[in-house]
């Protein structure tokens, strides 16, 4: 016994933290039993439920398969189509000269505004020609001595040739005469080579411009020693035409020359490419032309095949240097087969695939080849034949292998067959109150 007035309870009284207490568990045994039963008992209603409203209310009817959903598909029909290809391009002057003195000197003058027009055979520079005048007077000199040298000649060799026939003089006199004649007019012929270059170098001493066009800014200003070509004065740019550059892929140019060569593809207007101009916004700039040039090699550095066309531009709305875009027309790929965008998918194991319904109406995957986009459609190539029946949407809904309703899109789905309702059990009859007695008992 120990002292209860002390504080100390027994040691019966003391349970150990880990022993249950057998009252305990089961008094919580006998209230938890209750609600996990009503729990069961909802939750088997619940789903009984469920299965006689999917029963009364699923498309087969009580007991039968499901309908087949409807989904939208397409018919392949492969119809002519107008191909149009768009690339960046870049514009350049029909010409773009250089201005180079052919020869040296000082530079005078600067006959032209930077930036302005230049005619053709306008002088534009004007070097130190004091030296050419000067060569020019010296070649004209030594072209008359020539000439006089020449008339001295003949006049020898004239007075000497008569005397032959009389043997007065010997043959290596005659011989001699003749050569001093064709030396002499062998000189003259020099004189005049040097008086017309020295006339040359007069004239390059005006720089003139070879094109009309605009110039660019003077890389050399007065006062400057021009040694010759080698020194750049300044460029002119003809911009009432221009060509415009760009580069063709090398996957459009091998299928621009395989469609050609099988006849599945034509080029109009006379198998060249219709050429036209775009701006920066994707607008139409009003310049049209055909492709004039098109390489046969394909540029390594790019992986393009080189391309331009020339065009009017006479009232310069384009410039030397702008980059602009291209859209090439006039190709026709004969019977083309066309799907919109989104019934084409990406295959998990690479390339495209559309979901085809067959005859047998159930779902079948399909591996195709596109081209490129028409538009918000495909261009499909490989893959399709005509009649092929090709899903555009319900994809989550209809996976492969499952039974569907195809349905042309544009068409009105196949109206659904409903179930018969059943018939309703006939209802209890209403208890008569307690106090309700029979007529006959009153």
């Amino acid at each position: 016994m120990h002292n209860t007035a002390s504080g100390v309870l027994p040691a019966e009284s003391i349970e150990s933290p880990t022993k249950p207490n057998p009252s305990y568990s089961q008094s919580f045994a006998r209230a938890s039993v209750v609600p996990a039963f009503v729990v069961t008992l909802i939750a088997c209603l619940a789903l009984a439920g469920c299965g006689k409203q999917v029963d009364a209310q699923g498309p087969g009817g009580p007991g039968g398969a499901p309908q087949a959903a409807p989904v939208p598909v397409v018919e392949i029909k492969p119809q002519d189509l107008a191909l149009t290809f768009e690339y960046p391009a870049q514009v350049s002057g029909f010409k773009e000269v250089e201005i180079r003195a052919r020869v040296a000197g000082i530079l005078e003058r600067r006959q032209f505004e930077e930036g302005g027009r230049v005619k053709q055979g306008q002088s534009m520079y004007a070097l130190d020609n004091a030296p050419y005048a000067t060569a020019l007077t010296k070649a004209l000199a030594d072209e008359k001595a020539a000439a006089v040298r020449v008339e001295q000649a003949e006049r020898d060799f004239k007075r000497i040739e008569p005397l032959q026939a009389s043997k007065a003089v010997s043959q290596a006199e005659i011989d001699n005469a003749k050569s001093a004649l064709d030396v002499s007019k062998a000189n003259l012929a020099v004189a005049q080579a040097q008086v017309k270059e020295a006339r040359l170098n007069l004239t390059y001493a005006r720089v003139e411009s070879p094109v009309t066009g605009v110039a660019s800014r003077s890389l050399k200003s007065e006062g400057s020693l021009i040694s010759g070509p080698q020194d750049l004065l300044t460029t002119v740019t003809q911009v009432d035409k221009v060509y415009v550059n760009f580069g063709i892929p090398e996957t459009d140019h091998n299928r621009l020359k395989a469609g050609q060569a099988d006849g599945s593809l034509q080029i109009q207007q006379g198998g060249l490419l219709k050429v036209e101009v775009l701006g920066s916004d994707g607008k139409p700039k009003g310049l049209e032309s055909q492709l004039a040039f098109q390489d046969v090699r394909v540029n390594p550095a790019t992986g393009t095949v080189d391309a331009r066309a020339l065009l009017g531009n006479p009232k310069e709305v384009l410039s030397p240097g702008q980059f602009v875009r291209v859209r090439l027309s006039g190709a026709v790929q004969k019977a083309a087969v066309l799907l919109p965008q989104r019934a084409v998918l990406q295959s998990p194991m690479g390339g495209k695939i559309v979901m085809t319904v067959g005859a047998d109406n159930k779902v079948a995957p399909r591996p195709v080849e596109v081209a490129q986009w028409a538009g918000d459609q495909w261009v499909v190539t490989k893959g399709l034949q005509v009649g092929d029946k090709v899903m555009t949407d319900g994809f989550m809904k209809a996976p492969p292998g499952t039974p569907v309703q195809p349905v042309l899109e544009g068409a009105e789905p196949k109206a659904e067959l409903k179930a018969e309702p059943k018939a309703e059990p006939p209802k209890a009859a209403e208890p008569k109150p307690a106090d309700a007695q029979p007529a006959s008992a009153k």
